[in-house]
């Protein structure tokens, strides 16, 4: 037996046998299905951002002394910019991605 769930517009398969949480105290933590969208753009932006002040910072200023520090001051500008832009864009890539695949059937 499985369930099915809708994440970030995309669905996925929950298995009884992995389950998400182990402890009900977990699962009282976690936030409505109705914030959804702003969970989703939270952790693309804060993984988005985080790669590339890595990427950017290296290539303009070099991976020597005070890289990591140079790194969090970029992010600290990055992630709330990104988390904005995902929340901006996030209609229109799910609707470009409908557009681009093969319904079943």
């Amino acid at each position: 037996m499985s369930a099915n769930a809708k994440v970030g517009g995309f669905s996925i398969k929950i298995s009884p046998f992995m389950p998400l949480c182990s402890s009900r105290r977990m699962n009282a933590l976690r936030v409505p299905v109705r914030f959804t969208p702003l969970v989703f753009a939270f952790y693309m932006s804060s993984i988005m951002a985080m790669l590339m002040c890595f990427v950017i910072v290296g290539a303009g200023t070099g991976l020597g002394a005070g890289y990591g520090m140079r790194v969090l001051q970029a992010y600290k500008l990055a992630m709330p910019v990104a988390f904005f832009c995902v929340l901006m864009v996030r209609p229109i890539v799910v609707r470009l991605v409908a557009l681009s695949v093969r319904q079943p059937g």
